[in-house]
């Protein structure tokens, strides 16, 4: 069962918007040795939408064969055309993924049969391993309960990254988790309430520049030490507002910039922060400056 703090990795990118392959290599090498769990590749917060098909197969190449399985390899392979869903999920198993992130057809706004057989049709294309991620903020909808039970039973669907920050939907998904079926907090802000539902992890924004933070608290609340994970929950919860002040991924680049990791630009449609909420950032992060110092 795969879990702990898996990064939603960014993807640094050069001045010109090319992808920055060698510091994408830094990254790695840094989250492997602050001991983050998984590197979760072509996510929202790696900016995968505005990445052509190309760049994304080369991306997955580059990043399996740095890591070299020292940590698996979770690749975004989700699209609302569910033909280009089980097309990107073949290429990137065969590039090297380990497992797949596939978000709910959004825009389309499936029905419950729709989208069943829209994960159906992608888990029976690949030999590895499928996260559902359910995310209604950013796709206009939203897995049904019922969708999640009748999913969770195919032998290839192995968790959900549940990112709707309705505490009371997570609630009624705990009954479906098992050894063979997880659930992921999506929200940095509320990763201990669901380890407590019996989640195994979180798919992290916040771990790009705490991961060691995020590994101690996932690990110390598996291990039944949970005011020790708790206490770090709460001591960072200004830092992990200030990374959503605006959308993701453009706080967390900033700050990635601000604190030396030289990611470079975003990629338009994102632009840069507002500069009220720019020096707001700042200084969150000059709170705690000794982390990274």
């Amino acid at each position: 069962m795969l879990s702990g703090s898996l990064v939603a990795i960014i993807t640094p990118m050069h001045e010109d918007g090319s992808i920055h392959f060698e510091k994408m290599g830094e990254l790695i090498e840094y989250h492997i040795d602050n001991q983050t769990d998984g590197i979760v590749l072509l996510g929202t917060t790696g900016e995968a939408s505005t990445m052509t098909f190309e760049e994304e197969k080369q991306l997955v190449s580059f990043a399996a064969e740095k890591i070299a399985k020292r940590v698996p390899l979770i690749v975004g392979s989700g699209s609302n055309n569910t033909v280009t869903a089980v097309e990107n999920s073949k290429a990137f198993a065969e590039h090297g993924a380990d497992m797949l992130l596939v978000v709910t057809p959004y825009y389309n706004r499936a029905n419950e049969g729709g989208m069943v057989r829209h994960f159906e049709a992608i888990a029976n294309s690949v030999d590895i391993p499928i996260i559902l991620y359910n995310v209604p903020g950013r796709t206009g909808c939203s897995l049904s309960v019922s969708a999640v039970a009748t999913l969770a039973k195919h032998p290839n669907i192995i968790g959900i990254k549940e990112a709707s920050g309705d505490i009371s939907y997570a609630v009624k998904l705990a009954p479906l988790l098992n050894d063979d079926f997880a659930m992921y907090s999506g929200n940095d802000d509320i990763i201990v309430p669901l380890l407590s539902l019996g989640a195994k992890g979180v798919i992290s924004v916040w771990a790009n520049i705490m991961p060691k933070e995020v590994h101690d608290l996932v690990s110390l609340y598996l291990e039944g030490r949970h005011q020790e994970s708790l206490a770090i929950q709460t001591a960072y919860l200004d830092l992990v507002d200030a990374l959503f002040y605006e959308t993701n991924p453009i706080p967390v680049k900033h700050a990635m910039n601000e604190l030396g990791f030289g990611v470079g630009p975003l990629r338009m449609p994102l632009g840069e922060m507002d500069a009220p909420n720019y020096q707001k950032l700042v200084a969150v992060l000059a709170k705690y400056k000794e982390v990274w110092s």
